[in-house]
């Protein structure tokens, strides 16, 4: 493929090739067998060896199709590379949900997003367990399986059914904690899965009414919330500001309001 910024589609494509690829890798390697290949942030927060096999046959791919590109992902980093010409920088999660993984759980997924001049521009979710697949590109609608998605039509915060996630640190989960016992009164109820690129991608189909999770990182949410922005949902953080590690707020346009207040008034994106 020439250098310099190739339309979405075209990036998307790569995108889905690799997700492909990276997964088949995973589901293989979990089929042998997986242990834990070490831990981060803290003893709960781990890697396996697949995380660290997938994400290098994605960054090998991505040498050879696309050299000139920058890439960050969740084990190796941004490396030694720098956005080229083209100002493509590829976003990865080789395995998000890796406990999951660890256990066996089939809520696990490679996710790759392309990112141009800054802004992400297409986007691939790739269940590990199932084969379910989620693709978006900006403008362009969010997809699976053939179908377009189109986010929950629930109007009340009441009736809504919420996804969110918790973090590592023992101290940030008491926190989070704290604010779903505050939170749970007011809506249908919550869900807790493990993986926010799935959680925004069932959001995005009205398989959860809205999701909302603080820490995440861009690899946690390029892919899946652009998929959720194309699906009709509204993303971003607390008072204006984008989604990021404060805070990621997923909804309708009608429960955006209502649950971004609620989330104020709660202190979700305080604490550690």
């Amino acid at each position: 493929m020439e250098r310099g910024a190739p339309s979405s589609g075209e990036l998307l494509e790569i995108a889905v090739g690799l997700a492909r690829e990276a997964a088949a890798t995973a589901y293989r390697m979990r089929a042998e067998g997986v242990s834990v290949a070490a831990t981060k942030s803290t003893v709960t927060d781990v890697v396996t060896a697949a995380d660290r096999a997938v994400e290098m046959q994605v960054l090998d791919a991505l040498r050879r199709l696309r050299p000139a590109d920058a890439v960050l992902g969740e084990e190796y980093g941004a490396g030694d590379t720098e956005v080229g010409a083209g100002g493509v920088r590829w976003i990865l999660d080789p395995i998000d949900g890796t406990v999951n993984y660890l256990y066996g759980l089939p809520h696990c997924a490679v996710s790759l997003a392309a990112e141009v001049d800054g802004e992400v521009v297409a986007g691939v979710v790739r269940n590990v367990i199932t084969g379910e697949e989620w693709t978006a590109t900006a403008g362009g609608g969010a997809w699976r399986d053939g179908e377009r998605l189109r986010c929950s039509t629930e109007t009340d915060l009441g009736q809504a059914l919420v996804a969110t996630g918790f973090g590592y640190d023992p101290k940030r989960r008491a926190h989070q904690a704290r604010v779903v016992a505050e939170l749970i009164p007011h809506v249908r109820d919550i869900r807790r899965l493990g993986a926010a690129a799935l959680d925004l991608c069932l959001a995005a189909e009205g398989r959860v009414d809205v999701y909302y999770e603080k820490g995440l990182a861009a690899w946690d949410q390029a892919a899946g919330a652009l998929v959720a922005t194309e699906a009709g949902m509204l993303v971003a953080g607390l008072g204006g500001r984008p989604a990021g590690p404060d805070l990621v707020i997923a909804a309708p346009p009608a429960l955006f309001a209502p649950l971004h207040d609620r989330l104020a008034d709660l202190d979700a994106s305080g604490g550690p």
